[in-house]
């Protein structure tokens, strides 16, 4: 069960760094005229991805948490043991990151409400690079966590 609910988990990690991450290119570099893959990909409507990015964000929190117990116990074990305290510390980082992006939340839904405000357009962005930040940091020590541990635990 362990293991579906953290597949799970990163499924929607990775669902959240797309819809993020394109937010964050439509926002931060806005598409020119062209056809290209590069202005495709930042030609999008960032507005419209406000109420998916919350909603993942959200999911991908708590299943982070129902899977924290198995990793504390487990995981955070190992790795002290091993002496291993860049990878733990990284992961003690991620945990203030994820609860910092969770508390921005209902200011990033409203700087983000339709009709956009221009007065809003730099904490827009401030926050949407914050978000994408937080969520890229989360995802790759995850990652490599998850990594580390297949390599090396038994």
């Amino acid at each position: 069960m362990f293991t579906v609910l953290l597949i799970v988990h990163g499924l929607c990690a990775v669902a959240l760094l797309g819809a993020v991450t394109h937010q964050a290119f439509a926002i931060w570099w806005p598409a020119r005229k062209g056809a290209g893959l590069v202005s495709s990909f930042r030609a999008v409507q960032a507005a419209k991805f406000r109420n998916g990015i919350i909603a993942l964000f959200v999911i991908t929190f708590i299943l982070g948490a129902v899977v924290y117990p198995a990793y504390r116990l487990t995981v955070r074990t190992y790795f002290e043991t091993a002496r291993l305290w860049n990878a733990n510390g990284s992961f003690e980082l991620k945990e203030q990151f994820a609860v910092l992006g969770l508390g921005m939340l209902p200011f990033y839904w409203l700087v983000w409400r339709q009709p956009l405000d221009e007065a809003l357009a730099g904490a827009r962005r401030a926050t949407t690079a914050i978000l994408c930040f937080v969520v890229w940091f989360g995802f790759l020590v995850g990652h490599v966590l998850n990594n580390i541990r297949g390599l090396f635990g038994q």
